[in-house]
């Protein structure tokens, strides 16, 4: 799958976020795009991958043949989408 693709499914999963809320992420249907980069990480054969309650999903890619000893480096991003706009049906 092209990386355009993956991320034309990711954005079909309403992640909005709800200001209102108190829990960690703010809504369930959240929960619903970490469950899937869980899946398609393990997929891509990225180790020790897990996917705490709070929405944080944690993968690991080993430096491949003669960059074992470089600088490792760390990828972030919110799943979420702003309160402001509708997140169904994008």
């Amino acid at each position: 799958m092209e990386a355009w693709q993956r991320l034309l499914n990711y954005l079909q999963i309403n992640t909005q976020s709800d200001e209102n809320s108190g829990s960690t992420p703010s809504t369930v249907c959240q929960q619903e795009l970490a469950k899937a980069l869980e899946r398609e990480m393990q997929s891509l054969g990225l180790e020790r991958v897990r996917r705490e309650e709070s929405g944080y999903v944690y993968g690991f890619l080993s430096a491949g043949e003669g960059f074992e000893n470089s600088p490792t480096i760390g990828l972030i991003a919110h799943i979420d989408t702003a309160p402001d706009f509708c997140g169904e049906n994008v």
